[in-house]
């Protein structure tokens, strides 16, 4: 018989801004990453946007955040939040 082993893998995290949280129990983060242009040497910034879970709604626009992987949720959602790391003085 096989046995089944437990997952051992560590779940990416990655920080970045909440720009929407409009959604119920759902936050928008903007993930920004440098990166070196393969002909200039120029630093580029390029940015992707995910659906992070926020169960509580504790999130608002401007937070800094940590988000982690997770199962998929919904068609769009695939991140959890992890942290709150910096707050802004909205509501």
């Amino acid at each position: 018989m096989a046995e089944v082993a437990e997952r051992t893998t560590n779940p990416r995290a990655v920080s970045g801004i909440v720009v929407s949280d409009k959604m119920d129990k759902t936050v928008t983060v903007r993930i920004e990453r440098r990166v070196k242009h393969p002909v200039y040497g120029k630093y580029i910034r390029k940015s992707s946007k995910v659906h992070a879970h926020d169960e509580d709604n504790r999130c608002n626009i401007g937070d800094q955040v940590t988000v982690i992987e997770c199962r998929p949720l919904s068609k769009t959602k695939t991140w959890v939040l992890k942290s709150i790391d910096e707050r802004t003085g909205g509501v």
